[in-house]
């Protein structure tokens, strides 16, 4: 298209590629709303679940652990449980957006913002 323009034909295909990666990385954003991840914690006692954005969605507390005298230990257990799911979800987050960038060229370790 741009032959014979140089460096113009270059920055053509740049913004080609820019355009793509603006299009793509929005599909992502509203892909991550929809992957889920499950973090655990006391062995599975308590479980959060977590959108691949960190948005909590659900806690599941296996009643056993209701004792007044334990009330400190089934907070930890809360805290640790959506700490894992926060976790787990910026470990997908990561693998998406490498999925993401290795798809367009990009090193694999390139941070993107999002």
């Amino acid at each position: 298209m741009l032959k014979g323009l140089g460096s113009l034909g270059d920055m053509a295909g740049m913004m080609k590629k820019a355009q793509e990666m603006q299009t793509k990385m929005a599909q992502m954003q509203e892909d991550m709303q929809n992957i889920m991840v499950t973090g655990e914690s006391g062995a599975g006692l308590v479980k959060a679940d977590c959108t691949a954005k960190g948005e909590l969605k659900a806690l599941d507390i296996d009643p056993s652990i209701f004792n007044s005298d334990d009330k400190e230990v089934v907070e930890d257990l809360i805290l640790a449980a959506i700490k894992d799911a926060q976790t787990k979800a910026a470990e997908r987050a990561q693998e998406e957006m490498a999925k993401l960038t290795e798809g367009m060229g990009l090193p694999a370790d390139m941070k993107l913002p999002f």
